[in-house]
């Protein structure tokens, strides 16, 4: 068997396919601070035999909680002499211009914790002061035991061109201090920028002690139980990787449950001959989003959490706090507004009966009628629609509108969030929302899908089988990933291809080796080149894909052209021929595909029929919609809306002006008719 299990905010999801490829689903209520419970309260739920897993694939927000919830471990930070307040004095940007009160994102290590050492590589790797190794061993090596730290950041100056006197630094204080883990930035990422490289390198040894204690607890207690499978993890660029070597790098880990429902709608959509997608992931906190094309997710090489940033490759997801537990209220001004507060699962939205006292759009949806209470959870959960009611009741008061209105009011308001989260990974990035399909999932995705499509014009929207799950199935569709990216600063000149290929057959071994290093081969792999280009003088960077067949005979020209198309597809211009371009970094990316097993979806009780008509509110007005289960749909039938499909783990929405249609794969699809 394998197996998925994605454990989120509010619940812990779990997948299961068996040799035969059938499927089972679970969803249980997620356990906050104790993880690996909602992890075997999910086994049991399932009532699956922990000895007849043979591939267990782990996804969850451990690394994530540890930094917002600032939980890590003892950190002490190494740099070089002078440059002590790095981390402190961060960039000079502000993310709230107008804000008089705005204050820099706290640094994760104190100042009294930041040390220094004498030495001095320079920007071309070459040594201009020697480490001083008795400063080392007489000042630094006493103060960091003086501090009892559990790990060690070290990021030195220009180390990414020259690592040496971070191995060397890393190696005495792993022979005289043998507690502490330590973490090189010129091992975690290998690039120019000396505070995205230290926020980086920090942020990776203030989560490794806990995560290194959550996988050695969740192993234990899997072994006790009988597991000798292979135990995965999900990464932040949508590849798994293994327990030994999330260990040594778990900052690959901090965005994996987007990245996971990310890979289970390609997965699923590719089925269904779509490859260029607009993944719209809603779960009970937050809403992802994402671009797809041709069947692969655009990466970044760097993002933020909390404030704080990160280098590394994760994929492109927009995170916008819009999800269907978030809070409705008014502002000062009395005006409107959805999120990006959220009820959460404690204590919830007013409807859950757990004490929650404030309007969210899970309430809206029971009012509007679009969430039928019996049907919620497949009616294992119970719902109490006069709570949300009541929340509604004095908000609709001083706005003049009925409670239900104002329902509908707030969730055309949220849908407004995740139209313009889309825009800002299509639109604003030279990409029409026009020429994808849709892909919704999570509990929520598939209620606002048609909605938002109607508002982008898009014509297609695709639910998968078991949507509420998805990241679950993500995990076990997801291939063995790892990237390598490194600063080399190159002019583009008549030579440079040559220096490109020579890059690149370095950066291949490393690859190649670690993957071997982990246990996984790397003969059938797939590679991806990417190169971080700008014209000489700018500030930032834009990514340039080069295709394996292209690299043997790379010409200039070529690169030149290619760094000008894809400048023109973000800027709508290009001037590569009265400026230079150079190439800041390079990154690639080996991926090894797993064997799959054909799945098959089937109905888990029965297909059912279209069974009745059920009245709701839309706009200003009621309509009667017809009301089904998830399954009811044979392939190839289709229904207009307005409809509602009902399903264990979400429900879909089909509104006036579409129809669902289901495929030969399970797939919902929803398309335009008028």
């Amino acid at each position: 068997m394998r197996v998925g299990i994605e454990v989120g905010g509010t619940f812990t999801d779990l997948l299961c396919v068996d040799g035969s490829g059938g499927v089972r689903v679970v969803k249980v209520p997620s356990v906050p601070g104790r993880p690996d419970e909602g992890v075997h309260a999910a086994l049991r739920a399932a009532g699956l035999s922990v000895a007849d897993i043979g591939n267990l694939v782990h996804g969850s927000t451990v690394a994530t909680n540890a930094v917002l919830e600032r939980s890590g471990a003892r950190v002490a930070f190494v740099t070089t002499r002078g440059f002590r307040d790095l981390l402190q004095l961060q960039r000079q940007n502000r993310a709230r211009i107008y804000d008089l009160a705005y204050h820099k994102p706290l640094p994760l290590v104190a100042r009294k914790d930041c040390f220094e050492v004498t030495e001095r590589i320079l920007a071309d790797g070459s040594v201009e002061t020697p480490l001083d190794e008795r400063e080392i061993h007489e000042e630094l090596i006493p103060g960091l035991a003086a501090g009892h730290y559990e790990a060690v950041a070290l990021c030195l100056l220009n180390s990414h061109a020259n690592p040496a006197h971070e191995r060397a630094l890393a190696e005495v204080i792993a022979h005289r201090l043998p507690g502490p883990v330590v973490a090189l930035s010129s091992t975690i990422a290998r690039e120019y920028r000396e505070y995205e490289r230290a926020s980086t390198a920090v942020i990776a040894a203030y989560i490794q002690p806990v995560i290194s204690a959550y996988l050695a607890r969740l192993e234990r207690q899997l072994g006790e139980r009988g597991f000798k499978g292979e135990l995965s993890l999900i990464q932040s660029n949508g590849g798994r990787t293994s327990a030994q070597a999330m260990r040594r790098n778990p900052i690959t880990a901090l965005f994996s449950g987007p990245a996971a429902g990310v890979m289970g709608a390609i997965r699923q959509a590719e089925l269904s001959g779509h490859a260029d997608l607009i993944t719209f992931d809603m779960g009970g906190t937050s809403t992802d989003v994402c671009l797809v094309e041709g069947g692969r997710a655009e990466l970044v090489s760097q993002t933020e959490i909390d404030g704080l940033p990160v280098r590394m490759p994760l994929m492109d997801i927009v995170t916008v706090g819009a999800g269907c537990g978030s809070i409705v209220w008014q502002d000062d001004g009395g005006m409107l507004r959805v999120g990006p507060m959220s009820a959460g699962s404690d204590p919830g939205p007013a409807c859950y009966g757990f004490g929650g006292d404030r309007p969210t759009v899970t309430d809206a949806h029971v009012l509007r009628g679009t969430i039928r209470p019996a049907a919620f959870l497949g009616g294992a959960m119970k719902i109490h629609p006069e709570a949300s009611r009541q929340v509604f009741d004095a908000m609709a008061d001083t706005l003049g509108m009925r409670p239900r209105e104002l329902a509908d009011a707030a969730i055309r308001l949220a849908e407004a969030n995740i139209v313009r989260a889309i825009q800002l990974i299509s639109t604003e990035r030279g990409r029409d929302p026009r020429d994808y399909a849709l892909v919704a999932f999570g509990g929520a995705g598939p209620l606002h899908a048609a909605s938002i499509a109607e508002e982008l014009e898009i014509g297609t929207v695709l639910v998968p089988p078991h949507a509420g799950v998805l990241s679950a199935y993500g995990l076990i569709a997801s291939d063995y990933r790892y990237f390598v990216s490194e600063t080399h600063r190159l002019v583009v000149a008549r030579d440079t291809p040559d220096a490109v290929r020579g890059i690149y057959e370095g950066m291949h071994r490393k690859a190649a080796a670690h993957l071997s290093e982990v246990g996984v081969s790397a003969d059938r792999s797939e590679i991806l080149y990417t190169l971080e280009m700008r014209y000489v003088g700018q500030a930032f960077e834009i990514p340039v894909h080069l295709q394996p067949q292209e690299l043997p005979d790379l010409t200039a020209e070529e690169l030149l052209e290619g760094f000008s198309r894809a400048h023109r597809q973000v800027f709508f211009h290009s001037a590569s021929q009265q400026k230079d371009v150079e190439i800041v970094s390079f990154r690639l990316g080996l991926t090894q595909p797993v064997q799959r097993t054909p799945v098959r979806w089937e109905p888990p009780d029965g297909r059912g029929e279209v069974a009745e008509t059920h009245r709701i509110l839309l706009g200003a007005r009621g309509m009667a919609c017809a009301l089904s289960t998830r399954w009811a749909l044979a392939a190839g039938k289709a229904l207009p809306g307005p409809a509602i499909f009902e399903d264990v783990t979400s429900t879909i929405f089909v509104p006036p002006g579409w129809q669902a249609r289901a495929d030969e794969h399970a797939n919902l699809i929803l398309t335009r008719t008028s």
